[in-house]
């Protein structure tokens, strides 16, 4: 029977579930198919009111876990069925869960899943909670796909990055030779998609045309970059916490124009994994974007003008969608952790060592 892997993300852009069923050969892996579940609106809600203290939240963020653990296992049953295949040819399920807290300088991160329960929906041994592993040694716990990343993308010829933009941009630098390197750069969509559904009532602004007939506001844009955020030096990371529509809000006067607003969060966006990439990745010379922000036609244009003499291309160009990347890393660290090998880069996350990550459920 072909030892096959799924993996599920569900990432801080709050937009849904992407699944794939995969096949490894040898560190790579061939994707058999893969579907996306958008949340419901009412859903995405509820999920953005837990990012904040509330009321019986405790019991809230319970019920919703095993809400989300039910939309997993119909994703588990959709790939499965549309591969023609069944439960038992599938090794394990990587599911990374709904980030609703990550405070790392707290010793802790919460990622809602039920791991129990999918594993008993699904008939599938599951791995997940793959974050706190890497924080108990020590590191930030983010980004975990760099080792993933380096395992499908790497060149023995030329240095290359990886950027992923989803809520939080997160880059991995990818040396022809020497250590691999990243971290989070800071907001990715989050802030895009919070001020368009705050002005427009629309979850995203597509091809970035809204922000793209708006104007940057220089001094608003200095403000954002002086987040502290931004000075501090990596190993770290970032969430919901730190990069959220109050704290832009905080800094408005009231004055501008929305157009112009997100124009400004755009060009925070291609700003910060620019300078991640001038300073941190000096000698890659192509760039490849994933996540939801590889859609974003505005943020690709902006990252060209902004880092000339680099390719700039989605990880298409690499024969990996970049819609699937994620997703596809979670099902390789599914694999990992069943095989008993580390899944984090202690240069990434600044953990004390290498670190099987994830908790185990067996099916």
């Amino acid at each position: 029977m072909p030892e096959l892997y799924i993996g599920l993300m569900s990432g801080t852009s709050l937009d849904g579930i992407d699944a794939v069923l995969a096949a490894p050969r040898g560190n790579r892996f061939r994707i058999l198919t893969s579907l996306h579940r958008p949340y419901p609106a009412a859903l995405r809600r509820r999920l953005l009111v837990l990012h904040e203290p509330g009321r019986d939240e405790l019991h809230r963020a319970a019920i919703i876990a095993n809400e989300l653990t039910a939309a997993y296992a119909a994703a588990v049953r959709a790939v499965i069925a549309r591969a023609a295949t069944r439960a038992r040819a599938v090794a394990a399920i990587g599911c990374h869960g709904q980030t609703i807290r990550h405070r790392p300088d707290a010793g802790y991160t919460l990622q809602l899943a039920n791991g129990a329960l999918l594993a008993e929906l699904t008939g599938i041994t599951v791995a997940c909670d793959f974050r706190s592993r890497d924080i108990a040694a020590g590191g930030e716990g983010a980004p975990l796909v760099p080792a993933f990343h380096h395992a499908l993308f790497a060149s023995a010829r030329r240095g290359r990055a990886v950027v992923n933009v989803g809520g939080i941009a997160n880059m991995t630098c990818l040396p022809a030779r020497g250590k691999v390197t990243g971290f989070d750069c800071g907001p990715g969509n989050c802030l895009l998609d919070a001020w368009t559904m705050e002005r427009r009532r629309k979850p995203f602004d597509r091809n970035g045309a809204w922000a793209a007939r708006g104007n940057v506001l220089p001094r608003l844009l200095g403000k954002l970059l002086s987040h502290p955020f931004f000075r501090r030096q990596p190993p770290k990371s970032t969430g919901r916490e730190t990069f959220n529509l109050a704290w832009v809000k905080r800094t408005l006067t009231g004055n501008q124009r929305a157009a112009d607003v997100q124009a400004t969060l755009l060009e925070l966006t291609a700003t910060s994994i620019a300078r991640a990439v001038r300073t941190r990745c000096t000698g890659a010379r192509e760039i490849y974007i994933c996540g939801g922000g590889a859609r974003n036609r505005a943020l690709l244009e902006r990252l060209a003008a902004l880092l000339p003499g680099r390719r700039i291309a989605t990880t298409a160009a690499l024969g990996l969608a970049p819609e699937h990347v994620e997703a596809l890393a979670f099902a390789w660290l599914a694999r990992q952790a069943l095989k008993g090998k580390p899944g984090n880069l202690p240069a990434v996350t600044g953990a004390r060592g290498p670190r099987v990550l994830g908790a185990i459920y067996p099916a």
